[in-house]
């Protein structure tokens, strides 16, 4: 057996024992336990103990920039494309799903896997990313969602200049974020995990590796199966894996001197899972509307729950696969046509349906005119 395939195997036995272990958490404050257990502890330890490796470079500041780029690029593709599977535009499900399918949550679905598979060197570089995507779901997405609001109430737009204010601190303040400036700050000083004294870096390292085995108990524990939207929910997300591939391999095209391992980082990375934030953003405008009596809604908190339940075992998937096919996708063409592929299946039954719709009609247009033939016949007779 390969290694690739034997790491697979023992993260996905660790996601199943998680599933059978979901009797066990049916609460949804020991879910949430275990959840901060992970954000705020084991993966900035993780975070940390990688950003410690490395080099200070410059460079390496494009990183955020590339992940915001990213989910600017796919926020516009977004709205542009969902019509084409039943979304109204306009539509509250059109404002939910513009929201949720740009964004990126790697600590949850990605990190995991990247240290596991390329090591702590691209870890920390995939965290320094995280801070543009984290850019866009804390901020950004607050800006829209409160514009749609504004917009679907009828109300005249208000300075937000506070709220932005408390999301930067929040930002800042969040263990994940503190960490990696923490890191820069030491690394600056041209500190490193040498530098500690014994009993703290070992304390770190010990926490740092309760990260993968407690991350996939909790994707078994935290999935769930609810069969309504699930088909539409699937599509989307395909659509979403296949344009993201699309990106990734024009990105790699551009960029031929990447490692292989760099290569691996730009095609995972951004098949994370949606974020958390900007259905807690909209929850915000949900309650907004239920203090003001508002019987408009601006978005379906129905159907971005179950994006999110969708999407991470979706990713987790997604991710799996690629990492146990190792080099095949580092080479631009194949991850081209994967994604075209996966675009391609998405849309399909779309496609099936207007072929239909189209057969239908020209069926009822020659019974049309077989009946006019008909008429014409009896008349001259």
């Amino acid at each position: 057996m390969s290694f690739a395939l034997e790491k697979t195997l023992s993260l996905i036995l660790l996601i199943g024992i998680g599933i059978l272990l979901q009797s066990k958490f049916r609460s949804e404050d020991q879910k949430k336990g275990i959840k901060t257990m992970i954000l705020s502890l084991a993966l900035p330890a993780m975070i940390f103990v990688a950003l410690m490796k490395i080099e200070i470079n410059t460079d390496l500041l494009i990183l955020p920039v590339l992940a915001l780029s990213f989910n600017l690029v796919m926020w516009y593709i977004t709205k542009i494309s969902l019509p084409t599977f039943g979304i109204r535009r306009n539509s509250k499900e059109m404002r939910t799903l513009s929201l949720l399918i740009p964004s990126l949550a790697p600590g949850l679905t990605c990190f995991p896997f990247i240290v596991e598979y390329l090591g702590d060197d691209l870890l920390a570089w995939a965290a320094l990313a995280d801070i543009g995507n984290k850019i866009f779901v804390l901020i950004l997405a607050y800006l829209i969602a409160m514009s749609l609001y504004y917009k679907t109430q009828k109300l005249e737009s208000r300075s937000n200049k506070e709220k932005v204010k408390e999301l930067l601190i929040a930002m800042v303040s969040e263990p994940i974020n503190l960490v990696i400036i923490l890191a820069i700050i030491l690394l600056s000083f041209g500190l490193s995990m040498d530098s500690f004294p014994g009993f703290l870096s070992t304390s770190i390292i010990m926490i740092k590796d309760i990260m993968t085995p407690l991350i996939l108990l909790f994707m078994g524990i935290a999935v769930m199966f609810k069969w309504s939207q699930i088909r539409k929910i699937f599509s989307i997300l395909t659509f979403r894996a296949g344009i993201t591939f699309l990106l990734s391999g024009i990105f790699l095209w551009l960029a031929p001197e990447l490692t292989p391992a760099l290569s691996l980082l730009a095609v995972v990375f951004p098949q994370s899972a949606v974020s958390f934030w900007p259905f807690a953003h909209m929850s915000a405008v949900r309650k907004m509307e239920l203090d003001s009596e508002s019987l408009r809604k601006t978005f379906d908190l129905d159907l971005g729950i179950n994006v999110l339940a969708v999407s991470m075992p979706f990713s987790t998937l997604v991710i799996l696969g690629i990492f146990t096919s190792g080099n095949l996708w580092i080479i631009p063409t194949n991850v081209l046509i994967l994604g075209a592929s996966l675009v391609a299946l998405s849309l399909s039954p779309q496609l099936i349906k207007i072929i239909v719709a189209n057969r239908k009609k020209l069926v009822v247009e020659k019974e049309e005119r077989n009946h006019r033939n008909l008429k014409l016949e009896e008349m001259e007779k």
